[in-house]
């Protein structure tokens, strides 16, 4: 019985013995079977990850100079703008869009340090954002701290025009791995300017060039093609590009066609009410003098040119855009096109920026994003500080912490997705110029989809408020009504949000 049950034992082991050298060999074999197709397959994925680093999305910011909403796809038929409208037809475009100060430098630092002008500390045309924040970590900067080739070509950050064209300016030197600064022939021929204005400067006043030969001798023609050179010599790498125009921004200068395009009797100017004043806070007013005291003839000479410089600046955008789509750069670019500030044409009799009026406070914005071929408009208040955290979340890439905007992702997926967020703009105002009780006080409007509140000195100098459901061009001023005292408490509380300390 016990041999019986050892060699039942052996038997049992020989056969397990057996198997398991089956097995044995089967795994082994099959190890050397599946080896190399892992081995592919982990290559494979090395190579797909190695596509994803280089399909980085490129960002191409294009800025305009004193561009206000004068444009078709904004509404206005006149105006001639093919290359933008076409931008917009592809794109998300922005209605109520608010710059944060509308004068070039301070509105400039704000969006390109994504901080409130009362953190950046720059309410004028002279002073040096790194004076005040030596630390801020600027959009194209943050781009370029994460690897891509940042470069300028033209009016980024500020600098003077018609003065400081063909220098740096007060750029930010550490933001850029490349500037260039185009200057034309439009610099050299400030000699045959026709001046509206006397006694201003070129930068400040209403003048004007019919200009002769072709856009590419002008300075905003010479950023255009700047600008395409870059694209072509980095179009394998991950650049951050911002084009920076010159036009609209005065002296008007553009070629003869663009104001051919412009027929001075077709020509609509804004008719001035002076009873318009009579609820408005006389602080409001940027020219105190309305229309600048010019008759119907020179004003519509002023607009045309106006209208010229920017079909002009829009002719150079389409060459910029016409390149991206030859250099198959398109399917891989962030666009965002924007101005720094608006800009009246007559509206209250106010010419220029510097006002809480709805035409300077309010920019054209549109981003297109790769793929996205939607031209859907959003009506929600957005702010150019905005699209700081906007690129950034597009690319990736972690912004400051403390920075005042938010990202427009949500409302790119979905227009008209929920959106509490209301736009604040101010200015700033000197009273007594160089005498002993000088003063300098602030503006400061909040704008919601449907009002307009201002604040002069915190309510001691004036307020404002306007229903752009029933009043869009701001002419009646309900601030004194009491009917509307819990919108104005409201309102105030909110501006008061917008405040930020240093």
């Amino acid at each position: 019985m016990l041999n019986q049950k050892t060699n039942f034992n052996l038997r049992i082991a020989k056969k397990y013995s057996t198997m398991r050298s089956f097995y044995l060999h089967k795994t082994h074999s099959f190890f050397w079977i599946i080896m190399p197709i892992l081995l592919t397959s982990l290559n494979t994925d090395r190579s797909n990850e190695h596509q994803e680093q280089k399909k980085k999305y490129n960002v191409l910011l294009i800025m305009a100079d004193d561009l206000n909403n004068d444009m078709e796809c904004y509404g206005n038929s006149f105006v001639k703008t093919p290359h933008l409208d076409r931008l917009a037809n592809s794109a998300i475009r922005f209605d109520r869009a608010y710059n944060q100060f509308p004068l070039c430098s301070p509105s400039r630092v704000s969006m390109l340090t994504g901080y409130r002008p009362d953190k950046t500390g720059v309410y004028d045309l002279q002073k040096l954002f790194r004076n005040n924040i030596p630390e801020a970590i600027t959009l194209p900067q943050l781009f370029k701290n994460n690897g891509y080739f940042s470069a300028r070509v033209g009016k980024i950050f500020h600098y003077g025009v018609p003065g400081g064209i063909g220098t740096n300016g007060q750029d930010d030197s550490i933001s850029w791995n490349k500037r260039v600064n185009p200057i034309g022939r439009d610099k050299a021929e400030e000699s045959k300017l026709t001046i509206i204005t006397p006694g201003r400067g070129f930068g400040a006043s209403l003048t004007y060039l019919i200009a002769e030969g072709e856009d590419e001798e002008q300075t905003d023609g010479i950023v255009a093609k700047e600008a395409i050179q870059i694209m072509e010599n980095n179009k394998d790498n991950p650049f951050f590009l911002a084009v920076g125009f010159y036009r609209p921004h005065c002296p008007y200068i553009a070629p003869k066609k663009y104001f051919d395009l412009y027929p001075l009797d077709k020509v609509s100017i804004v008719k001035e009410d002076p009873a318009d004043w009579n609820d408005i806070p006389q602080i409001a007013k940027w020219n105190d003098t309305l229309n600048f005291g010019l008759d119907e003839t020179r004003l519509r000479e002023a607009l045309r040119a106006y209208y010229a410089s920017i079909s002009f600046m829009d002719a150079q955008v389409g060459k910029v855009l016409n390149a991206l789509e030859r250099l198959k750069l398109k399917d891989n670019t962030i666009i965002v096109f924007c101005s720094d500030h608006g800009y009246n044409v007559g509206q209250h009799g106010q010419w220029m920026k510097q006002s809480l009026f709805e035409n300077s406070a309010r920019v054209p914005l549109i981003i297109s994003l790769p793929g996205v071929t939607n031209g859907k408009s959003c009506a929600r208040t957005v702010e150019l500080l905005d699209i700081y955290p906007t690129l950034a979340e597009l690319c990736g890439l972690k912004p400051p912490k403390d920075i005042h905007g938010k990202s427009l992702m949500s409302l790119i997926k979905n227009p008209n997705e929920k959106w509490d967020k209301p736009a604040y703009t101010q200015v700033q105002r000197i009273i007594n110029r160089g005498k002993p009780d000088q003063k300098i006080i602030m503006g400061r409007s909040v704008r919601t989809e449907r009002w307009r509140y201002n604040e002069w000195d915190e309510t001691k100098l004036g307020v404002e408020l306007y229903d752009h459901q029933n009043d869009p061009g701001e002419f009646i001023n309900l601030a004194a009504n009491a009917k509307y005292s819990s919108t104005i408490k409201e309102l105030s509380g909110l501006l008061r949000k917008s405040y930020v300390g240093k």
